[in-house]
């Protein structure tokens, strides 16, 4: 295949914090092979973080709470001493995503390996989260699917979540919860997927921040020109 050279114009060298960037210092080639290797690392390392015990109950940035209008739920069944019910479910919901996360991995790496030229040219030009971003639109709606029956064995677990879901719906019905989080398991997978790709971004900004740090010669060529 004919080595193309990326030619970088001075909008682009903004958007990436250069002063100047000469235009033979970075091709396509190398642009494709340093967002490759930058997406692989950012889900692995997300997958990692969030796909094991506590990964999302003990990070205050991820966990997963009740959904919003459900709080006055709760509050009535600790007041008739289900605390201990409320807390299992809250509990469940965070360790059902915990066991969704890891099954990301293989449809994370495979979108990474398979990003084209022209894909690989936009996220060098984009943003600190251009990354994710792209993640997100190829993942998002596969990875849900993934997630959906693991969630829901994992709730299933515990009685509280059927009465959840008949709670939450009529009160959605009242327009006390919104519509897509009036099913606890459907509720959680959202919220899975979500805290994953934040936690994608969180390493993509630390790649772009210190590429050197990395320890990798494509992605200091590609983020640290």
């Amino acid at each position: 295949m004919k080595r193309r050279e990326f030619t970088v114009g001075a909008g682009c060298a903004i958007g990436l914090g250069l002063n100047a960037l000469p235009a033979w210092a970075l091709s396509e080639t190398d642009a494709a092979s340093g967002i490759r290797v930058a997406l692989e690392r950012g889900a692995v390392a997300a997958v990692n973080l969030l796909g094991r015990t506590d990964g999302f109950l003990g990070n205050p940035r991820v966990r997963i709470p009740l959904p919003e209008g459900m709080e006055e739920a709760a509050k009535w069944l600790k007041r008739l001493g289900q605390q201990k019910k409320v807390d299992e479910l809250v509990t469940a919901m965070n360790r059902a995503a915990e066991a969704a996360v890891p099954e990301a991995r293989t449809l994370l790496v495979s979108a990474a390996k398979a990003i084209s030229v022209d894909d690989a040219l936009k996220i060098v030009k984009g943003g600190d989260t251009s990354v994710t971003d792209y993640f997100v639109g190829k993942t998002r709606d596969p990875l849900g699917e993934k997630f959906l029956p693991i969630v829901t064995r994992a709730t299933e677990k515990v009685k509280l979540a059927d009465r959840y879901n008949a709670v939450a719906g009529r009160a959605a019905g009242l327009g006390l919860v919104k519509a897509e989080d009036a099913n606890l398991q459907q509720y959680v997978t959202g919220k899975a997927l979500n805290g994953l790709f934040l936690m994608i971004g969180e390493e993509e900004k630390k790649i772009r921040a210190d590429p050197v740090k990395t320890g990798s010669a494509i992605l200091r060529k590609v983020f640290g020109l």
